[in-house]
């Protein structure tokens, strides 16, 4: 584990070797696309232990993910994070999985047990959501990822910090600003105290 962080703390240099490693595995280079595959399956199938999954479930998820990037290869973005968006994928499966798999629990209360839903309020709520939303998109590039990871998808700092390549110290600080920019924005819309319930 050491070894792994000190290798994600490393220079400019491997940040080069990233961009250039998506730009060859946009390029359909498959030599590229192993070495992402080796440098990166260890701490993608750590991170799908630490959530749960099975030594098979992982394997599967992080499997279905690698897949998933060199499938999608031609739209790579090489100025963003490749890694980032591998951990992405791979944690929206995961949702997924769990989800489908919720379905067919014993213990699942009965349909009729299930609160009717108030189409005003998921109007609302829709809202409110596509809202947080474009605050997240307005926001510089790592500051928005850093919020999403941390605070809509519930990644622990550490996590965020391994999955986007950077120290818990810079999660911390991103997300501090993060925050103020969200609360500033959802102030002017919605007022202090919808703003203070939901980032509370």
């Amino acid at each position: 584990m050491e070894f792994l962080l000190l290798f994600f703390a490393l220079s400019k240099s491997s940040s080069l070797d990233d961009v250039q490693l998506s730009i060859s595995i946009k390029n359909g280079d498959q030599k590229a696309f192993r070495a992402f595959f080796d440098k990166h399956y260890p701490a993608l199938y750590r991170f799908m232990r630490s959530r749960g999954m099975s030594h098979d479930e992982a394997e599967d998820l992080v499997q279905k993910a690698f897949v998933m990037i060199w499938d999608k290869r031609s739209g790579i973005d090489e100025t963003k994070s490749l890694r980032a968006y591998l951990f992405q994928i791979a944690y929206s499966r995961m949702l997924n999985h769990v989800d489908y798999h919720s379905k067919f629990k014993d213990d699942d209360p009965p349909e009729e047990d299930i609160s009717v839903k108030n189409p005003e309020t998921d109007t609302d709520y829709a809202e409110l959501v596509a809202h947080i939303k474009r605050i997240i998109a307005s926001m510089p590039e790592k500051r928005g990822m850093v919020f999403e990871f941390c605070f809509m998808k519930q990644f622990t700092y550490k996590e965020t910090a391994e999955t986007m390549d950077v120290s818990v110290k810079t999660v911390e600080n991103h997300m501090a600003l993060a925050f103020k920019d969200m609360r500033t924005a959802l102030v002017d819309v919605y007022g202090k105290e919808l703003s203070d319930r939901f980032l509370k």
